[in-house]
């Protein structure tokens, strides 16, 4: 079963990395074959396996060269996730356990529903017919994610009228966090959803915790919480928190300005942006053992950093890699045993 499970996930990652490469063949023609051959010997001779080289083709085809030390988004996933998380990442998907593992601030949680208890940010249980109190008494509006959501799944928005405490239940465990009222930069882009500024940080073998990649993601006008097939996603710099010239559309179309709201993305900077990557930091040295993970953060209408979400498992690195890599290359992680993969046969997957 875990070789039928390895062959499927692989063959959905080259499946979707040769979706890309059609894409950004048709918006920038065709890249340099030379290019994709390096892509194709790099995948054998270091990763032991041409099935990590459509990632590696993707990369090359969107930078127009060839990098070493960047790591196909399928060897992440199926190599260094179990090699330098293993069960601990999953934690990241239980919600009502943030304040519980960082004791922190930051996380705008009021509430929790797991197990068929409702109970506070400070693990106090409430009854149900006190729930509608403690939920609304210092916000109008709040939000409730479940647990494992991603994508912009699994969120459901609600304001006093709208609160049903018997929905909230039929959904599943999850959190309830206040909506958050975001700064004037990030709400100019698109007032409805909540823009979220993704970090990855990673943890090296002497326990030191670093910033490796940053983008801003930005949600559309016609949506309330962004959501992977329609995002805007634009790199940020990682000492300045400056946002790139360009960024990317959900089709890896490049694009100078938010398409709804028309900003430009030239000449901004992320609000907060020291103040959010040291927050990550601090937050990622309490679960070390958890060695790479991915902060959904903002930062609010008061200058406030909140972290909106923390993804310990199988968090992205292909768009980090493409635009920013290679962003781990002195981690060494294409040395990690290969006994945690599953070997096929070299085969043909241009």
């Amino acid at each position: 079963m875990k070789r039928v499970g390895q062959y499927t996930f692989h063959r959905v990652h080259g499946a979707q990395a040769r979706q890309v490469l059609r894409l950004l063949q048709k918006k920038y023609g065709p890249p340099d074959p030379a290019n994709l051959k390096l892509a194709d010997t790099y995948a054998h001779d270091v990763f032991g396996d041409a099935i990590y080289a459509p990632w590696l083709r993707v990369y090359a085809a969107f930078s127009g060269t060839f990098k070493e030390g960047w790591i196909p988004d399928n060897y992440y996933g199926s190599v260094v996730v179990p090699s330098m998380k293993g069960g601990y990442g999953r934690i990241s998907n239980l919600k009502p356990m943030s304040r519980v593992i960082f004791g922190c601030d930051a996380f705008p949680d009021i509430a929790y529903f797991a197990n068929g208890l409702f109970f506070t940010d400070r693990n106090v249980v409430v009854h149900e017919q006190d729930l509608e109190h403690a939920v609304f008494r210092d916000c109008e509006r709040i939000v409730f994610k479940l647990d494992g959501s991603a994508q912009g799944k699994g969120i459901h928005f609600f304001d006093r009228k709208s609160f049903d405490c018997n929905l909230i239940k039929s959904l599943g465990n999850g959190v309830i966090q206040r909506f958050i009222v975001q700064h004037p930069l990030l709400s100019a882009f698109a007032p409805n959803s909540v823009a979220t500024l993704r970090l990855t940080t990673a943890v090296d073998d002497l326990g030191r915790a670093t910033l490796r990649a940053a983008f801003l993601r930005l949600g559309r006008a016609c949506h309330t919480h962004i959501r992977i097939d329609d995002e805007v996603c634009v790199p940020v710099d990682l000492v300045t928190g400056e946002l790139a010239r360009e960024g990317l559309l959900s089709d890896w179309g490049a694009t100078g300005e938010h398409p709804d709201s028309k900003i430009r993305f030239a000449g901004l900077r992320m609000p907060a942006f020291h103040d959010c990557v040291e927050t990550v930091l601090q937050l990622h040295r309490k679960v070390p053992f958890a060695r790479c993970i991915g902060w959904d953060v903002t930062v609010d209408n008061e200058g406030n950093v909140q972290v909106m979400e923390w993804n310990g498992e199988h968090n992205d690195v292909k768009f980090s890699e493409a635009t920013q890599g290679p962003c781990f290359s002195d981690l060494k992680w294409e040395l990690l045993s290969a006994s945690l993969m599953t070997h096929y046969p070299a085969r043909n997957v241009a």
